[in-house]
């Protein structure tokens, strides 16, 4: 880790309440181009997606189309492109910056959970819930390029009885270098992948509750974040299978994890309604936030980039329907 000169901290920039009215349950940010600055997208149980611009987040545009709440939103890396995953068990892909939409993926029921395009933009990674997989959706035919199963093929045993232990997948995050995916479950296991090759590296173990979120070093790609209703976040080294750290701090469920772009730090969401920074180098929280009155589901840093753009930001989204922002400095 890269030595910082200062101790690292979060200050509030704005908060929004009311950006949605009902629960926000997803949020990403679209990440600039040559002709715009980054830009928020927040999904709600209200049914819509919202996007977002600047430090007092203007409301660029309300998408609708969705019949049931939003539970993801994922922003390819060029930043024109984004999708939005609903209960409806649809996936709209949209154009950020005209709303035209490019694909519709339509899933069984409850097979549509958190999604992430892979860094390279080639593939959107779908968490498939009931399903106990991952599909790999190749984002030029938008077709299904790979599913990939988190449990092995002998989980059915002669008998027919399925042994996945119903091993339902919740959130998907892809490595720096695209090689590596992984997929975390309600059981509390995650399952790592070989993306090249099709196959079921192995599976991390450590936690035994459900793990909701998932986030890559942005810096190095064998580490891999977990936050999980268990109130932890792990470390792991997902080559060696090595559980590197175990972070405490949450007085309940850890719903969101997030690495800053340095990769220095983390940020994490809970159902007791904080948002944490940590600074990796001492592996501990070293701010805790508490602008919300109801459980923070997602935390997302900016992503860097954009004409004149230094500054770190953070986002965060609740039940509350507020929307907050910091500064990360």
């Amino acid at each position: 880790h890269r030595h910082r000169e200062r101790e690292m901290k979060l200050a509030s920039i704005k908060t929004l309440h009311n950006a949605h009215t009902d629960s926000i349950w997803a949020a990403t940010w679209a990440p600039a181009t040559d002709s715009r600055p980054a830009l928020l997208v927040t999904g709600s149980l209200d049914e819509s997606v919202k996007l977002w611009k600047g430090d007092e987040l203007d409301l660029e545009r309300t998408n609708s189309g969705h019949a049931l709440g939003v539970i993801a939103v994922a922003a390819h890396p060029s930043g024109t492109i984004a999708a939005s995953a609903s209960l409806d068990s649809f996936v709209r892909v949209f154009d950020v910056d005209s709303n035209a939409t490019l694909a519709t993926l339509e899933t069984p029921p409850s097979e549509a959970w958190l999604m992430q395009f892979d860094p390279k933009g080639a593939l959107l990674a779908v968490a498939g819930g009931g399903s106990a997989s991952a599909k790999l959706w190749n984002t030029t035919t938008w077709r299904v390029d790979a599913t990939l199963s988190i449990s092995k093929a002998d989980s059915i045993s002669a008998r027919g009885v399925d042994k996945s232990g119903g091993k339902f997948a919740l959130a998907v995050a892809w490595s720096l270098d695209a090689k590596r995916l992984a997929c975390s479950t309600m059981d509390g296991s995650i399952a790592v992948f070989d993306v090249h090759r099709g196959k079921l590296l192995h599976t991390l173990e450590g936690h035994n509750m459900p793990v909701r979120s998932l986030a890559f070093s942005t810096v190095d790609s064998r580490v891999l974040f977990s936050a999980s209703d268990d109130k932890h976040v792990h470390m792991y080294d997902v080559e060696s299978k090595g559980l590197v750290c175990a972070m405490s701090g949450h007085a309940s469920w850890v719903l969101s994890v997030d690495v800053s772009p340095d990769g220095s730090a983390l940020a994490t969401g809970s159902s007791d309604r904080t948002v944490r920074l940590w600074d990796l180098s001492m592996r501990a929280a070293v701010q805790t936030m508490t602008d919300n009155t109801d459980q923070v589901w997602v935390v997302a840093f900016r992503p860097p980039g954009g004409e004149g753009v230094r500054a770190g930001r953070l986002a965060s989204v609740s039940d509350d329907k507020s929307i907050n922002l910091y500064d990360f400095a």
